[in-house]
Order: C-alpha cells, then sequence, then structure tokens
C-alpha cells in the first residue's frame, strides 16, 4: 500500500510540475509572439484555460494528502484537543462525501461527453479535457474518507500530551 501511495505521490508531483512548467513556457512563448512577430497560435489560450483547470485540481489533490486545505482554524481554538478531534472527524466525512458526489457527477458529464463524440479546441475530445474533474474529486474524496477513519483511530488512542496535526 505504502509503494501505491508513493507512486501515486510521485505521479501527482510530477504532473504538477510538467502543467506548471508547460503554462509558464507556452504563455511566455505566446506573449513573445504576439508582441514582437505579431502573430499568435490560436490554441495556446484556450490549451492554458484547460491546463489551469488541470493544475488547481492536481494542486487541491496534493493538498489534500496531509489535510494542508485551506482553512478557518477557529475550532481548535475553542474546543479541546480531543472535541477539535471529534469534529475533524465529520468534517472529513463530510468533505468526502461532497468530493465523491461531485466525481460521480464529473464521470457522469465526461461519459456524456465521450458518448457524444464532442470535441474541444484542435480536434481534441472534450472528455479528455474533463477527465480529471472525477479523477482528482475521487481521489480528494478516497483520502479524506482514509484521514477520517485514522482520525478515528486516534481517538481511541488519544493522548492530551501529543501534538496532533489535524
Amino acid at each position: 500500500m505504502k509503494l501505491f501511495n508513493r507512486t501515486i505521490q510521485l505521479l501527482e508531483d510530477s504532473l504538477l510540475i510538467t502543467l506548471l512548467v508547460s503554462m509558464i513556457l507556452l504563455s511566455s512563448g505566446q506573449i513573445v509572439l504576439r508582441n514582437f512577430f505579431d502573430i499568435g497560435i490560436i490554441w495556446i489560450d484556450p490549451l492554458l484555460r484547460v491546463l489551469v483547470l488541470w493544475t488547481a485540481l492536481i494542486g487541491a489533490t496534493v493538498a489534500s494528502r496531509q489535510n494542508k486545505h485551506i482553512r478557518i482554524d477557529l475550532i481548535s481554538r475553542i474546543f479541546s484537543k480531543k472535541m477539535h478531534l471529534v469534529i475533524q472527524v465529520f468534517i472529513g466525512f463530510f468533505t468526502s462525501i461532497v468530493c465523491a458526489i461531485i466525481a460521480w457527477f464529473g464521470s457522469q458529464w465526461v461519459l456524456m461527453d465521450y458518448q457524444d463524440n464532442l470535441t474541444g479546441f484542435a480536434d481534441i475530445p472534450s472528455w479528455m479535457l474533463e477527465i480529471i474533474i472525477p479523477i482528482a474529486f475521487g481521489l480528494i474524496a478516497t483520502r479524506y474518507f482514509m484521514l477520517s477513519i485514522i482520525w478515528i483511530g486516534l481517538f481511541f488512542h488519544f493522548d492530551e500530551e501529543k501534538d496532533y496535526d489535524l
């Protein structure tokens, strides 16, 4: 299981780096072409929009690895550590359910675009551009479900003296 998790993490990191470098190179190239040569490549702008979507969702999966999403951390200041852990379990399960619903409807959307043979730009099938939505949200749902299970285990072996990173 650790090898599988490590492989997914390596794939996410590599994809995120590739996407960011590609976005920088394509947008810089497009600026140079437009400003110095009065030309541009028509498919770069829609491709950059898709790359922004992919980068955002891959970044969200990376942040979900260890519950590092942006959050308002008022709960940890008001409640005890153990109560914070209980609340975190509910938040984790709720996040997992919401992301699973988004993944389900995203997969239905991708399937419809696949069945209808819709194309995006440059004759790329739309489903290939959208496939990141169910994959990313499915991965985030799985991660938060697993984190919630881990937090339940921590609750039963809770030590008030330890510093838990929730």
